[in-house]
């Protein structure tokens, strides 16, 4: 491999840009959060889809902001890019690492989860032999590495076939997907009560409810969490084809279409199941939509939501890695991180050192749930990184026109400027008040030990990223690096 400096080059087009936005979003999390968020979040009852619309408002705000700042700065690197032009350079570079190290743990811990959904495959497939194979640990932790360097593989090979792989599977997922959906609005409530009856003699909980907005805020913070990952589209934004077209386009579409699926998901779910029974399962097990459709569904049919829910969580891992060895490609080309990781491959035209680095970080993560078991904090930690985030990109959509005035000339989606500070108000707003509300529930969880708040991890992230940037600043200035106008300027293509 011949290690040379080259340019990323622009293959992306508008389908596999929406891709990487929707598979990147629509993970395993739709079988499962909708139903055992009645355990998370007691008391919220029959009020499961307004707040996903609660959910999906700051959602919204956010990839209008998104949208705003990828037409005026097509750049591999996306959220960094824009606030480190936008708004400040420290701000983009922390804010955007604490979202690499938590996408990158994640990455890890979804490569992890994947194998126990095969398994319920197996199991649901009469396969015991091949069940506990699966379910054996060292099995587990080998199969999860293979399947996440496969994807690096992938990464590194280059766009076209990046996009080979993403987009059928982006289908398959949808597909199987559907079934649940069909499913869901083809059954009554009333066939649901009979199976139940008939197999275990149990007759539908009558649960009394009472309206609380508390509640249904702090659930709509939790749902929010299903609309991270379509800023992965802006972290490709060097590599779009005609990118202040599609970069925008491809964020619409992904958040309108994977916040449509969500809906009608749940809704189909909670149609056929009432929400009393989900609630009362919630409380005593781990639940699914696979496990809650098996009263009305035959077994086949089980077998191939459980298998939809296996590819949705397969079809994060590419899209993501896209993501994080982007942001430290751009990182690399402002001088923060090694030249070295801002190579092009070649052949491939991709930042090959920054996928296998971001490979690397995920091996750990996966090596971390097979140690301590807690798979949770790193998609916590995530959360956080992203709220912030998303607030920031918000923020530098109103800093703009005074911080950068010409690259705010260069904005082609929402150009009325009333326009753009009051999405950008509102956007920063709702996004405040989530992440005060999902700090609060994190520091207000009882855990074994400090570190397992993913709040107190994220600030320590911060702390490193804060010593990385001041080292790495101070270099730049000593070499006679003009840092302020080269933070003003985009990075060449």
């Amino acid at each position: 491999m011949t290690e040379k400096s080259g340019t990323l080059s622009r293959q992306l087009g508008l389908l596999g840009l929406a891709a990487t936005g929707i598979c990147s979003m629509l993970g395993a999390s739709v079988y499962v959060v909708p139903f055992m968020i009645q355990r998370s979040v007691p008391g919220i009852g029959p009020y499961v889809l307004p707040a996903f619309a609660l959910a999906a408002l700051p959602a919204l705000l956010a990839a209008a902001a998104y949208a705003i700042l990828a037409s005026a700065m097509p750049r591999a690197g996306g959220s960094y890019i824009y606030a480190s032009r936008g708004l400040n350079p420290y701000l983009g570079f922390v804010a955007s690492f604490s979202q690499w190290f938590g996408l990158s743990i994640a990455i890890g811990v979804i490569s992890y989860l994947i194998i126990p959904f095969f398994r319920d495959v197996a199991v649901a497939l009469d396969w015991p032999t091949v069940a506990d194979w699966l379910n054996t640990g060292s099995i587990r932790l080998g199969l999860s590495l293979v399947l996440l360097w496969v994807f690096v593989g992938i990464n590194i090979i280059g766009l076209r076939f990046y996009e080979r792989t993403l987009i059928p599977l982006m289908v398959l997922m949808f597909g199987l997907g559907i079934v649940v959906i069909i499913a869901g609005f083809y059954f009554s409530q009333e066939a649901f009560a009979e199976q139940l009856l008939a197999r275990e003699g149990r007759t539908i909980p009558d649960t009394p409810n009472a309206f609380s907005f508390s509640t249904l805020l702090t659930a709509a913070a939790l749902l929010f969490s299903s609309f991270i990952g379509f800023d992965s589209i802006a972290q490709a934004g060097g590599e779009a084809k005609r990118p202040q077209r599609n970069l925008p386009l491809a964020i619409a579409i992904a958040v309108l279409g994977v916040g449509t699926f969500y809906f009608l998901f749940t809704a189909a779910v909670y149609q056929v199941v009432p929400w009393s029974f989900i609630a009362e399962e919630a409380m005593q097990k781990d639940i699914s939509a696979p496990g809650l459709l098996s009263y009305v569904l035959s077994p086949g049919w089980s077998v191939v939501i459980i298998l939809g829910a296996a590819i949705a969580l397969l079809n994060d891992l590419p899209a993501m890695l896209l993501s994080v060895s982007r942001l430290m490609f751009a990182w690399a080309e402002d001088g923060i991180f090694p030249k070295a990781v801002a190579r092009i491959h070649p052949r491939y035209q991709t930042p090959y050192l920054a996928v296998l680095l971001s490979g690397g970080m995920a091996s750990i993560g996966i090596l971390g749930s097979h140690l301590a078991g807690d798979f949770f904090l790193g998609i916590d930690i995530m959360v956080t990184a992203m709220l912030v985030n998303f607030l920031l990109m918000c923020i530098t959509v109103l800093a703009l026109p005074h911080y950068n005035p010409p690259l705010a000339q260069r904005v082609a989606v929402f150009k009325n400027r009333s326009l753009q500070v009051v999405l950008a108000s509102a956007g920063a707003v709702l996004l405040l008040l989530f992440l005060i509300v999902h700090t609060a529930k994190d520091l207000q969880a009882e855990v074994a030990a400090w570190y397992f708040h993913s709040t107190w991890v994220w600030l320590l992230v911060l702390a490193l990223a804060s010593l990385i940037f001041f080292w790495k600043m101070r270099q730049l200035q000593g070499s006679g690096v003009a840092v302020d106008e080269q933070f003003k300027q985009l990075p060449p293509e």
